[in-house]
């Protein structure tokens, strides 16, 4: 029982850190926060996701090329040109080091915006050390806590539990569910396990309003990240972009 508890406290942490850090500030800046709290907010990420951590500058590249390119054999993680998940996440693994490493540069309008701590970002994400040393660490409440062999099951989706969730949402989002809005791509609302990514399986309502902070779209419809998004503006932690545009112009609207 202990080991499914930190399991799910590791996977609900770490998928709303991606939410709410590398999608929503560093790819779509739909909040703003003072230099501190960014820094409190970068290293929190960090440690929550540890060796599977995303770079926020890779994320956010990415991320931007996939609002720009939704659905076309541009778009760095569509399942239409796939015929696995592992495939789509393999070849979006190769053109998220790219850019995250500096091996490659996209076109300009997908740059800037985006959190940058060296530190963080280059050293201690790439580093083979610390990625054995949280692999190690995350094996201690194993050994001390699990009762049964099928447990140590869930430790090697603790390493890698980033990609996981990324492979989640860019598969079953563009893949199952229904859709609010004909945006022109395959953009889909997953509303049955979207709570498992804290809004982020609201996929078509999210690509028809790029640059919206909340998810949400119908008076069924719940998107947790904004709804913690709400609390910490209004104890004055973030200040939510009002009018829903970020420093970083959402990339149709430079497309045009």
């Amino acid at each position: 029982m202990v080991i499914v508890v930190l399991f799910v406290t590791h996977w609900m942490t770490s998928v709303f850190l991606q939410s709410f850090f590398q999608h929503r500030y560093a790819a779509h800046r739909m909040y703003t926060v003072s230099p501190r709290v960014e820094r409190v907010l970068h290293l929190l990420t960090y440690l929550v996701q540890g060796p599977s951590f995303l770079s926020p500058r890779g994320y956010a590249i990415l991320h931007r090329e996939h609002h720009a390119f939704s659905d076309t054999e541009r778009d760095p993680h569509s399942p239409a040109f796939f015929s696995s998940a592992l495939k789509m996440m393999l070849h979006t693994k190769h053109r998220y080091d790219a850019y995250a490493y500096h091996r490659e540069e996209p076109e300009p309008r997908f740059l800037g915006g985006f959190p940058e701590w060296p530190l963080i970002d280059d050293r201690l994400r790439a580093s083979w050390l610390m990625r054995i040393g949280w692999g190690a660490l995350y094996s201690v409440p194993y050994f001390l806590f699990a009762t049964h062999w099928w447990l140590w099951m869930l430790l090697p989706l603790q390493w890698v539990m980033g990609p996981i969730h990324g492979a989640i949402v860019n598969w079953a989002g563009h893949k199952y569910g229904y859709q609010n809005f004909d945006n022109g791509d395959r953009s889909r609302n997953t509303l049955v396990v979207d709570v498992l990514t804290m809004g982020e399986l609201f996929q078509n309502n999210h690509h028809k309003f790029g640059m919206s902070p909340n998810f949400a779209a119908r008076w069924f419809e719940v998107d947790p990240t904004w709804q913690v998004m709400r609390l910490l503006a209004r104890v004055g932690i973030i200040e939510i972009a009002t009018t829903q545009r970020a420093r970083y112009p959402e990339p149709h609207a430079q497309a045009a």
